[in-house]
């Protein structure tokens, strides 16, 4: 059984999810905290972990700006039970996990956030799990079905490498760059999928956002 609030120390731990256990690690409480921010990871079937360096520095820049963050395994990845859905169930794994968050911290507001594959599924649950800001690391526009997702109400940050090998930066870019409402769309030169040697640019650009929703 998990906690019944926030644990006092970073530390991962299982819960029931709707495929089975649902492994998260959950950072150290942020005093006074005010949002909470949950990390999907990459591609579950491709080496995609919670403990993936882009979800990693993810998680330190949004408790940088102040909030409290969970990463977790999908289904099948890890700790954590099921298989692989497409997407789908992988969706009912990150409500799971913001049910959990928010009955430690119900007041706080929602940031979700996501890495490729994880982008797609934080995408398309941000408007249903009332999220107040979305934060999309290449998004893999082409390989899921990004244009089928309304623009959720809540603000959106897209930050795409301009010669990623696995995600079509021109596809993401026609995509995102005359979106309405528009989305912060922004574009690293140089820059491969896995942001290589660009991790700590990509904190240095994504942080000031942030302060923008503290």
């Amino acid at each position: 059984m998990p906690p019944n609030h926030w644990p006092e120390t970073a530390q991962k731990l299982t819960i029931d999810g709707p495929a089975g256990a649902l492994e998260l690690a959950v950072g150290a409480p942020v005093p006074g905290a005010t949002k909470l921010a949950v990390i999907c990871h990459p591609h579950s079937l491709h080496g995609g972990t919670m403990d993936n360096k882009v979800v990693t520095m993810l998680e330190r820049t949004l408790r940088d700006a102040g909030a409290a963050t969970i990463r977790f395994n999908f289904r099948g990845v890890g700790g954590s039970g099921g298989a692989f859905d497409d997407g789908h169930g992988e969706g009912d794994d990150l409500a799971a996990v913001v049910a959990l968050a928010r009955s430690w911290a119900p007041d706080a507001q929602l940031w979700l956030a996501g890495f490729s594959f994880g982008s797609f599924v934080a995408a398309r649950m941000a408007e249903k799990l009332a999220a107040q800001l979305l934060i999309s690391v290449a998004p893999p526009v082409g390989r899921f079905a990004f244009r089928a997702i309304a623009h959720p109400t809540c603000p959106w940050i897209v930050l795409q490498g301009e010669v990623d090998e696995v995600v079509d930066p021109a596809q993401v870019f026609e995509h995102f760059e005359h979106m309405q409402p528009p989305v912060e769309l922004l574009r690293f030169a140089d820059t491969g999928h896995f942001f290589h040697g660009k991790l700590v640019q990509m904190r240095d650009r994504l942080g000031p956002l942030l302060e923008r929703y503290r």
